[in-house]
């Protein structure tokens, strides 16, 4: 789900509530790992998305599919159900007023009885190979009592209207096919960044402490996909393409005129995960606080790009704001993020400057294909 309504509002969603949920649980059964599927209005993808999961676990039922019907207009509430009512041992649907994509994971979490759990967004689908290797990687770890706080895995940028696709994989910085901590990991290229898509977390990670999610709010995959890192003592890499992702569609969340129209979105997200972490103070682990200042530093790096193609003169100041606020919580953040390579080629001053980044946003975004 990479579009819904829009309104500002910083509300959390409470994991203990159940407010919005319309079917009673099955009977309890083990379950290895929980799929929730955030779906707003997604009637042309859902069936495509749950019947790759499906078909990848091929009638295993150690799985479960949670389908989150976030406030839907169209028809995805009866398709939702009609999946429900066809599999009912491992298909489960919420249907909650709208309240956007982060509230939407959220709700899955709540529901979730599995060990695992991994976020599918409704446009996008699984690989069954890939999916039959991870189930059966989960499988051995709970089989053997060895605890894995965080299964990692390839994901595809698919453009399907121009029948392209690129893979962003980890080799380069991560050990593989084996179990490992931030001791071990390597440094991640610019276009390496562990993203939800990547990423299948332990449930009782994700419920050890709030995911701070804003409700209506776009862009919160980057606090999925960063809050919960210190939390995950333990990772596990498997060279696989598991998750495909549907990129391209006019008025998607990453499309570039889509996100100079929500800047002041992405401004409000980095700074639920400024606000989350002083990196030097509260990161002992010097690969982990490494990896996380790169990622931190890339949402600055993207607030600077898309404020010089904005047009509105307020987002400069905005900007400035925002830099002065990462000054003041964490010095040591603030020079990195500032003055590291990827800032200062982020916020090269004059107008001859600006066009330069823009230019060598636009080069990153024909190489890495991720808009």
């Amino acid at each position: 789900m990479k579009s819904s309504p829009c309104m500002p509002n910083m509300m959390s969603e409470n994991l203990t509530e159940h407010e919005g949920l319309d079917q009673q649980k099955p009977a309890e059964r083990d379950v290895t790992v929980s799929f929730g599927i955030p779906s707003y209005n997604a009637a042309k993808d859902l069936d495509r998305c749950v019947a790759s999961i499906l078909d990848g676990a091929d009638g295993a039922q150690d799985i479960e599919v949670i389908i989150v019907d976030d406030g839907s207009q169209d028809e995805t509430p009866a398709l939702a159900d009609s999946w429900a009512a066809r599999h009912p041992d491992i298909v489960r649907v919420v249907h909650q007023e709208n309240g956007g994509h982060g509230m939407a994971v959220l709700a899955g979490l709540r529901e979730a009885r599995g060990t695992y759990y991994k976020v599918v967004d409704s446009d996008d689908w699984l690989n069954a190979e890939a999916l039959a290797s991870m189930l059966k990687a989960l499988r051995s770890f709970i089989a053997t009592g060895e605890r894995v706080d965080l299964f990692i895995s390839n994901y595809v940028y698919e453009k399907v209207h121009e029948g392209t696709h690129t893979t962003i994989g980890y080799k380069s910085a991560l050990p593989q096919n084996r179990v490992f901590g931030w001791e071990e990991v390597g440094r991640f290229l610019p276009s390496q960044n562990l993203i939800m898509h990547s990423l299948c977390y332990r449930t009782d990670v994700l419920r050890r402490a709030p995911l701070p999610m804003p409700a209506h709010t776009f862009y919160v995959d980057n606090i999925y996909a960063y809050v919960p890192l210190p939390r995950c003592l333990t990772m596990y890499y498997a060279d696989i393409d598991l998750y495909r992702y549907y990129i391209g569609r006019e008025g998607q969340s990453v499309n570039e005129t889509t996100m100079i129209g929500r800047l002041d979105q992405q401004f409000r997200i980095t700074r639920i995960m400024m606000d989350a972490y002083r990196l030097y103070e509260d990161i002992s682990e010097p690969h982990l606080r490494r990896y996380m200042m790169g990622y931190f530093t890339m949402m600055m790096a993207i607030c600077s790009v898309f404020t010089k193609l904005s047009d509105d003169p307020e987002k400069p100041r905005q900007l400035r704001r925002l830099w002065a606020d990462l000054k003041e919580h964490d010095p040591a953040m603030y020079r990195r993020a500032r003055y590291g390579v990827v800032g200062l080629g982020t916020n090269l001053p004059t107008r001859l400057g600006e066009r330069a980044t823009i230019g060598l946003y636009h080069l990153a975004g024909k190489i890495v294909k991720f808009n």
